[in-house]
């Protein structure tokens, strides 16, 4: 970032003392109101389908000490940590969300790295964004590793603007570190880096374009820009050769980067060996890079997942943004059109905008259903130049009030309470929820609340019964049945079957629960004759299930947003020796 001949590459409205430390406290502090809207009735939402997925061989792993990568339940981060948590806490939908919501709290403490870049306004707007924008906040609140992926991301990308910014090129392996991470939480880490060398190229060619128009040829400027990465590289390696020291950097950063990568992939128990000599070492690594890779190109690029219809998933993912997250897109075109064109051209924002712009063309490419989680990777680069667009409306607000222009300052308060108020108000239905409503929000595969009073009737039944404690009964199309229960105890599970119960498993795993199932063949009355403590089914065959199961008292709930609903009996004499009152269900 470099004035040159005249030309301001960026201008980097960079932080005095004061106003620096008066924007850390508040970034301190809006980080702390992070971490509290994270935490705040975390467990209040029923698992989701996916949620229930991962979280069911999270409590095998945890158990077993048995692990190898799976990339249908994507990255091994958050299974590693809610595995060894859960030798400290009980398994929980709060215990489990807590690791996403504490890691995504401190995204607002990143904004600070990007101080030479943003006024004191902007920093603190940013911190602002990334704790209170809607879609940001509901898969912060969400055991899932698009957050996770996101959030080690934008930090890798800020250390590395820091590192620039500072010619400390210590910063580099933190960076690293923190890309590592990312691609250990999910495989479309390779798209953030697709969509930042993409947004880098667009970035760099909107610095040519403003070269030109003050007559300065691309050519000149290139030259220039070479000249001063040189002269930058330098300035980082001090004494040393630049390329000598940027050799170092690199193997040092490739070291880092491989350690994280193998402690997140590798087998477990095979890892607790790798030390016992340079075979078994190499076996190891071999593992958790060499066959990792080989398991993610057969499970995501060869099987033809990527195979739907582009216009399709687009329509969704612009859906998404426009009910979750239409506040940051509103201030990001203004950031974007008062930075770009009537202001200084700060090569950060239009980076990020560009960023944003790149993941809303590439992500309908490169996921494989359509998830409103996948708009998270849009918005998160969004926010900064939404946080540029709000000091541009707060600075219109202060130059209104200097020159008495009250059109001018009414117009710009309306704009900045509107946003506010439209991020309240979002926030307020999205919160917890699981409504069909918020379906441009929600994926369809959640269950609704209702069902989290039930669960806990049947988990306290299952917890003092002894025998059998659940069946599904599969109906006629045999929707429930695993041939094989104890086919659950190491993924993959037996028969695609086992996935429409989800997320029912995770909360019967950590009961404890004893689980069978009819085939479809089986009538009701066959069924019901010697029927355990607890009978779930698909919502159609209540029915027939209801006149023959005496005694139980039933729930029914909505199990898929729309399209699917389930009903629970539970014995009501094993729901008296519970300890609850029958009325509990």
């Amino acid at each position: 970032m470099h004035p040159e001949e005249g030309v301001e590459v960026t201008a980097s409205p960079a932080v005095a003392d004061d106003a620096g430390r008066r924007a850390l406290v508040a970034l301190v502090g809006v980080t702390l109101l992070s971490l509290v809207v994270r935490l705040q009735s975390l467990g209040a939402r029923t698992f989701h389908w996916d949620e229930g997925r991962v979280g069911y061989w999270i409590l095998r792993y945890h158990e077993t000490g048995r692990f190898s990568y799976r990339p249908i339940i994507h990255g091994p981060f958050i299974q590693h940590v809610d595995a060894l948590l859960f030798h400290v806490v009980p398994a929980t939908d709060f215990w489990a969300r807590v690791p996403v919501a504490v890691i995504t709290a401190a995204l607002p403490l990143s904004a600070w790295l990007l101080r030479r870049h943003l006024d004191e306004v902007e920093l603190v707007s940013l911190g602002l964004l990334l704790t209170l924008d809607p879609l940001l906040l509901y898969y912060s609140r969400f055991m899932r590793s698009d957050a996770l992926v996101g959030t080690f991301a934008f930090v890798a990308f800020t250390l590395l603007v820091r590192a620039f910014d500072t010619r400390r090129p210590r910063l580099v392996y933190p960076a690293v570190v923190s890309f590592a991470f990312a691609f250990g939480s999910k495989e479309n880490a390779l798209v953030y880096v697709l969509c930042l060398l993409g947004a880098g190229a667009l970035a760099y060619d909107h610095q040519l374009v403003r070269a030109a128009t003050r007559e300065i040829g691309a050519f000149d400027r290139l030259k220039t820009d070479l000249t001063a990465t040189r002269s930058w590289l330098d300035d980082a390696s001090g004494e040393t050769p630049s390329a000598l020291w940027l050799a170092g950097v690199f193997s040092g950063a490739t070291l880092a980067f491989l350690a994280v990568i193998v402690l997140l992939y590798a087998p477990r128990p095979d890892i607790w060996t790798a030390l016992d000599g340079p075979r078994q070492f190499a076996n190891v690594v071999d593992s958790a890079t060499v066959e990792a890779g080989n398991r993610f190109v057969e499970g995501w690029v060869e099987t033809g997942h990527r195979e739907h219809p582009y216009v399709a998933f687009l329509h969704d993912m612009l859906e998404t943004l426009l009910y979750g997250s239409a506040v940051v897109l509103t201030l990001a075109v203004v950031g974007f059109v008062v930075d770009g064109y009537g202001g200084d051209g700060r090569i950060l924002v239009a980076f990020t905008s560009y960023w944003g712009a790149v993941s809303i063309i590439g992500y309908p490419i490169a996921t494989d259903i359509q998830a409103p989680w996948a708009a998270f990777h849009v918005v998160l680069p969004l926010t900064v130049t939404a946080a540029v667009g709000v000091a541009a409306l707060v600075r219109l607000v202060e130059r209104g009030v200097a020159t008495d222009d009250r059109a001018t300052v009414a117009l710009a308060a309306l704009v900045l309470t509107g946003a506010a108020a439209g991020i309240v108000v979002a926030n307020g239905d999205y919160w917890n929820s699981a409504a069909e409503e918020d379906r441009k929000v929600l994926q369809w595969a959640q269950p609704e609340n209702e069902l989290k009073p039930t669960l806990a009737v049947v988990d306290a039944v299952v917890r003092k019964n002894e025998g059998r404690d659940v069946l599904f009964y599969a109906g006629d199309d045999d929707r429930f049945h695993v041939a094989n229960e104890s086919s659950l105890d190491q993924p993959p599970p037996g028969g695609p079957s086992w996935h429409s119960r989800l997320p029912l498993p995770w909360y019967l795993e950590r009961a404890g629960a004893t689980v069978t199932s009819t085939p479809a063949e089986t009538t009701a009355t066959e069924a019901m004759s010697d029927a355990p403590a607890v009978v779930i089914a698909a919502a159609e065959d209540r029915d027939a299930l209801e006149s023959r199961l005496e005694g139980y008292a039933v729930a029914e709930h909505r199990f898929k947003l729309w399209g699917e609903g389930i009903v629970v009996f539970v014995d009501r004499d094993a729901i008296r020796e519970a300890g609850l009152e029958p009325s509990a269900l």
